[in-house]
């Protein structure tokens, strides 16, 4: 065990000290007659972000006045835009960027991962009543790496009272979000204005790329006594949406290379080594979500010194989906399935732009002696019936006042996430036939043309047909306590103490199952009864009218073939982590400067054990167990009547994803992989933050400030080779595997935000948000080090250079409209099969419309995405795109009653 020892750590200790020194010697003389008994209250450090008329100066003051950077988003503010989940109303928040994905299973029509100032998800922390939360993901890849950067698509906007986001650090504060904390805060019971509180929200939701129409309902209830001391309150959602996305995909870019093409290596040398796309597919994926479950809080005042609340939450994604890719696959062709025997076919024609194949085209006929045990396309239908997420807490709060000077708040509870998929992979390589493909780099989808791509057209003989399932589980559960207390001194300069403890215990265990397919499974007699077409592509160039199966039908043949008899033992495992933490943090005050200051100290104990198979590799379990010291300090100046300086230090951290510490994860076609270590280290940041405000007019300010963190224990990939059980051909094969291991890193930045009311009931919004992230140690192996074949790349996960939001809206009392677009560039959003991803910037329009019919009763018309944005990925350059999506847009329509 080693202490951390930081000069931002020497520097906070020696201002603790400084500090504690005058208020010690005021402590000593006695206090002058007719001075307050009492000191003044220390105020919320919020700064309330609101487009609402009502709020406006009230957001200004809280601004004004806070010690530190923390912004808040209101109930009423996620009530005048269609936020459908917490993170469709955080991407307003200058500095937040969010995903509509994990990373690995592409985008869709849901913000669902959340970053602060430009770093990685998993370094936010996201907590719900102060306390953390478990969750889970419904799709194998990201359940099997298993982040822990929290699914928003379980927190739908009902829930929230408000949401601050904490972009300093203070002592007080859970560790574990090295970029920042983000809380999510519900209502309570007793802070309703009336004895009785009700209403009840319902909506239809239209699809405009699954055309249907469908129900999302909501309703609260809350009761208290007249004595004010007795509240329960009750909510619930249920929420059903049909998502449709088209696109294309380019699954595997290689070098051409002896191994699968030497007939055409030898026929022209020239396209030995060039980049090519091995597998481009036009995908249709289907899926119904349906979100589900409710929240009851109960509030109880024993006294005016002591009072609890208990609160108790589930939320439940279901998650049924099926996805069909249809893909043009050439290396089938240049190496007659493999064999790179005398059939192996020869371009009819090619084209090279640069390094890389642009366009190709095989004949229509047969070029060889034999095309029985070749074909240019094959199609993977994947369902996955079953599929969910959820999440759950119960959680005590106890708030009870010992003394005029002292008082403590205590929490208690458990929280539990599940992540569940069951693959059912039918796949079917089809015969023969011409096909040709042109790309056009990330400018559009590529031409792609296959002939027998409208008709079931299987290959001849007994291997036209390939299968696979599977099923992945994972299990996060987290119990905690803890205790903070309040000191209220004697003290002008110091006037409140903050101190407390916080024990955890976290446990993730992963289950993965192979499925075994029974025999006739891949029989032309059994072949899934629901032969279907892909719709119109909403967009150019993609195939259109491709066979395809239904949902229906390959469940029914997986349920009828498939079994799970037997772990996957090498993607399994168990972990296990302790946290205890203790701090203490002290408010200040004098002349012109105000702020906080405090010591936060973590020990945290690891145990990673790896599941596997005693034919290939046998389990191992790994002890670690370390030690931080977490200092910050934050400070308020006020510089001029309207202009208000800032200035923050401080240490934080972040625990690695429990993927990257555990777990393997392989491509067997591709024979790459990932794997996890459990040596590393928690990821580390020094910080500092520097900011003005301006308040230039009523209603109206202006604010700038930059930012820096520097890492030095960041996570990254490096690579190496090893050896294990390849399903595809049946043997043990080497595969070029990547596995995380520290490095270090640091991130610039810097925010703009612009808030101004125009009079008579208009007003304006802007901020923009400039970051900087680059790994700055080559690690051996890692993308920063490059290779002989591959440019150093050392780009941080999730940091685009550029985000930005603009906003305007109207209202009065009877009628409000707001519209608002955000936009992020491009950033890399993690590693895919043993590629950089990167997704490419991309802008989305939002508008709202609320017509308030009476006091109770109001109608609204919103609509998300109304641009029809095109998610663009590309791998190592825009020269080789990954990927282009379209989810169309949603429009919402609803009515909302209160009594």
């Amino acid at each position: 065990m080693k202490i951390q020892r930081t000069p931002i750590a020497s520097a906070v200790a020696l201002l603790l000290v400084g500090a504690a020194m005058p208020a010690l010697a005021q402590q000593t003389a006695p206090a002058p007659a007719g001075a307050a008994s009492a000191p003044k209250t220390q105020q919320l450090e919020t700064v309330i972000i609101t487009g609402i008329r009502g709020s406006l100066q009230q957001s200004i003051n809280q601004k004004r006045n806070a010690d530190s950077l923390v912004e808040v988003i209101t109930a009423e503010d996620i009530g005048k835009m269609p936020d459908k989940n917490v993170a469709d109303s955080l991407q307003r928040v200058p500095g937040v960027g969010v995903a509509t994905a994990g990373g690995t299973e592409g985008g869709f029509g849901e913000n669902d991962r959340v970053s602060l100032r430009g770093a990685p998800s998993p370094l936010t922390l996201t907590t719900l009543n102060g306390h953390t939360i478990s969750s889970g993901d419904w799709y194998a890849e990201n359940i099997s790496t298993g982040g822990r950067s929290v699914s928003y698509s379980l927190f739908p906007s009902e829930l929230i009272q408000r949401v601050q986001v904490y972009k300093t650090s203070q002592a007080r504060l859970v560790e574990g979000g090295a970029a920042g904390t983000v809380d999510i805060e519900t209502r309570k019971p007793l802070d309703f204005k009336q004895s009785l509180t009700a209403f009840a929200k319902a909506e239809g939701v239209y699809s405009s790329a699954s055309k249907k129409t469908d129900p999302q309902v909501s309703g609260l209830v809350a009761w208290k006594n007249d004595q004010n001391n007795l509240g329960i309150m009750g909510q619930v959602f249920e929420e059903k949406r049909h998502l449709r996305r088209m696109g294309q995909e380019f699954l595997w870019w290689d070098k051409v290379a002896t191994w699968f093409a030497p007939a055409w290596i030898a026929a022209h040398p020239e396209v030995e080594g060039k980049n090519m796309s091995l597998l481009t597919g036009s995908t249709l994926f289907q899926q119904t979500r349906e979100r589900r479950g409710g929240l009851l809080d109960v509030q109880f005042k024993a006294s005016n010194d002591l009072s609890f609340d208990l609160s108790g939450f589930y939320s439940k994604l279901k998650a049924d989906n099926i996805n069909a890719n249809f893909m043009l696959s050439p290396y089938q062709v240049l190496s007659n399935n493999w064999s790179n025997d005398a059939n192996s076919a020869v371009p009819s024609a090619y084209t090279i732009t640069g390094n890389t194949i642009t366009s190709l085209t095989f004949p229509s006929t047969c070029p060889v002696a034999n095309c029985s045990a070749m074909g240019a396309s094959v199609q993977d239908v994947i369902s996955r019936p079953g599929s969910y997420s959820d999440s759950k807490f119960l959680n005590l709060d106890v708030d009870f006042r010992a003394s005029d000077k002292l008082s403590f708040k205590g929490k208690l509870g458990t929280t539990r996430g599940t992540g569940h998929a069951q693959d059912y992979g039918y796949e079917v390589w089809n015969a023969y036939s011409g096909s040709n493909i042109t790309l056009h780099g990330l400018d559009s989808p590529a031409n792609v043309t296959i002939d027998n791509a409208g008709t079931f057209s299987p290959r001849t003989g007994a291997d036209f047909f390939g299968g696979w399932a599977s099923q992945t589980t994972a299990k996060d559960e987290e119990n905690y306590f803890q205790v903070d207390g309040d000191w209220r001194t004697a003290w002008e300069h110091l006037p409140v103490v903050h101190f407390g403890v916080r024990s955890a215990s976290h446990k993730r265990n992963l289950e993965s199952l192979q499925g075994t397919l029974a025999a006739g499974a891949g029989t032309l007699a059994n072949v899934p009864n629901g032969l279907t077409h892909f719709p119109s592509p909403p967009m150019g160039n993609i195939l259109a009218g491709a066979w395809t199966l239904t949902a229906d039908s390959v469940n029914a043949w997986g349920n009828r073939f498939i079994t799970f008899p037997t772990h996957a033992f090498q993607n399994e495992f168990q972990l296990k982590e302790d946290a205890n933490a203790g701090y203490i943090q002290g408010d200040f005050t004098s002349d012109g400067i105000s702020g906080n200051f405090g010591l936060r100290a973590v020990q945290t104990k690891e145990s990673v054990t790896n599941s596997s198979s005693n034919t290939v590799w046998t389990p191992t379990t790994v002890n670690n167990k370390y030690f931080d010291l977490l200092p910050s300090a934050n400070f308020r100046l006020e510089l001029s009547k309207n202009l208000i300086g800032r200035f923050a230090v401080s240490r934080t951290m972040s625990r690695p994803d429990f993927g990257q510490l555990a777990g393997l994860n392989l491509f067997d076609i591709q024979r790459t992989g990932t794997g996890g270590n459990p040596n590393l280290r928690p990821i580390r940041s020094n910080n500092v933050d520097l900011g003005a405000e301006w308040y230039f007019a009523p209603k109206s300010m202006v604010s700038a400030g930059i930012y820096a963190m520097y890492f030095d224990s960041y996570v990254t990939f490096g690579s190496f080779k090893a050896n294990f059980y390849n399903n595809s051909v049946k043997a043990i094969t080497e595969y070029n595997m990547s596995a995380a291991t520290n490095t270090t890193a640091r991130l610039y930045g810097a925010e703009v935000a612009y808030l101004q009311d125009l009079g008579n009931g208009f007003g304006l919004s802007a901020n923009y948000t400039y970051a900087d992230g680059r790994e700055t140690t080559a690690q051996p192996g890692s993308a920063c080090a490059g290779s002989a074949t591959a440019e150093a790349n050392c780009d941080m996960v999730g940091t685009s250079k550029s985000m930005y939001n603009l906003g305007a809206f109207y209202e009065n009392d009877k009628f409000s409209a707001r519209v608002a677009y955000n936009y992020r560039s491009k950033f890399l959003n993690g590693l895919n099969r043993n590629s950089a991803i990167y997704q490419d910037g991309v802008g989305t329009v939002s508008a709202a419309l609320v017509y308030n019919v009476s006091k109770n009763i109001s109608l609204s018309l919103e609509g998300k995405d109304l641009n029809d944005p095109m998610l663009k990925s590309f791998a190592a350059t825009p020269d080789q795109p990954r990927a282009f999506y379209k989810n169309g847009r949603q429009i919402y329509f609803g009515v909302r009653a209160s009594l």
